[in-house]
């Protein structure tokens, strides 16, 4: 990893500063991951307002490479997790050893005490080890024998699945999918950006691409703060409550969107209205986070398998039947 690139000073960080930062650092992701900036572009919303992404795709699109990236371009340390079935919670907090040397019992860390952490296949391994990380990605902290340990900040999770594979596999139950801030999907690139991998590819001569590094930890929770100072209408912030109680009244869901969600429709908002450069949210933005971040807090109907119901397919029909603010309090339809 090279040396930070111009950094800049971490104190009281404009909204403006931290728009610019966000573009860097998309700019250099987007160096490794061809074609998907706006896909990116939300990956980098869950981390600037704080939390953390499912990565739900077909293997080889780039889920992996992401993760990487972006530990990379900000400046965290990177730690994976490959789940496996027999992943044992202890795998992933650390645990109490005996040191010879003192006649003590010392904790060893675990691979969750890092910047950014990649569970790679968090649906194959069992509910008792997803209930480790749940712990780490709510509370900030792990539990071992007692003890309490708290993680270093900041410290995020990108999780990855396949969301065809299901043998051998431990669905992520309801209650874990909500503490996702967004799940995303790349999708296959078009010919050209495909092409595009293989050009730089042969271009470097080498599997491993490293990237620059933009920003470091304390320059990153200093944009987060800067995310929090973003100004959010009333109008704005009630479109989002809306949107979420109305995935609970659509006829083909069995459980929508809690308050969690509509809280999560505002903060990845404004961290996409910072991306943007803006230090205000519109609807727009809302739209845009929209797609990623209620369809896995919704739960269709199960007598409707055989249709094409779906969390999508509800927000979709949401954002289409809600009533958008505009300028001076009025709603357009």
């Amino acid at each position: 990893m090279n040396g930070i690139d111009d950094p800049l000073p971490t104190g009281d960080m404009t909204i403006e500063t931290a728009g610019q930062l966000a573009r860097r650092v998309l700019d250099e992701v987007n160096l490794a991951v061809v074609g998907k900036r706006e896909e990116l572009a939300l990956v980098l919303c869950g981390i600037l307002a704080g939390g953390h992404v499912l990565l739900e795709d077909l293997p080889g699109l780039g889920k992996t490479l992401a993760a990487r990236s972006f530990a990379q371009a900000l400046g965290l340390q990177f730690t994976r997790a490959q789940f496996t079935p027999d992943l044992l919670p202890a795998d992933l907090t650390g645990s109490f050893v005996f040191d010879q040397r003192i006649t003590e019992f010392v904790f060893r860390k675990g691979p969750l005490f890092t910047g950014l952490l990649l569970a790679d296949e968090i649906n194959r391994t069992p509910p008792k080890t997803q209930a480790a990380l749940l712990e780490a990605m709510q509370e900030r902290q792990i539990t071992v024998e007692g003890q309490t340990f708290a993680l270093q900040a900041p410290f995020h999770v990108l999780a990855t699945a396949n969301p065809v594979e299901y043998e051998g596999t431990y669905p992520l139950p309801e209650a874990q999918l909500d503490r996702f801030l967004l799940r995303i999907s790349f999708g296959y690139p078009t010919p050209d950006e495909e092409w595009t991998v293989l050009v730089r590819r042969m271009e470097r001569r080498e599997e491993a691409q490293t990237l620059r590094t933009v920003v470091d930890a304390a320059t990153l929770r200093a944009m987060q703060f800067a995310v929090e100072t973003v100004t959010v209408d009333e109008d704005v912030s009630r479109y989002c409550v809306a949107l979420a109680v109305a995935t609970r009244q659509h006829a083909h869901v069995q459980m929508g969107a809690s308050p969690r969600g509509a809280l999560a429709l505002l903060l990845c908002a404004r961290a996409h209205a910072v991306i943007a450069g803006r230090d205000y949210v519109t609807p727009e933005d809302v739209k845009a986070v929209a797609p990623s971040v209620l369809p896995h807090r919704i739960t269709v109907k199960p007598e409707l398998w055989l249709t094409k119901a779906s969390g999508a397919t509800v927000t979709t029909d949401v954002l289409a039947s809600v009533p958008t603010p505009t300028p001076g309090g009025s709603v357009e339809r």
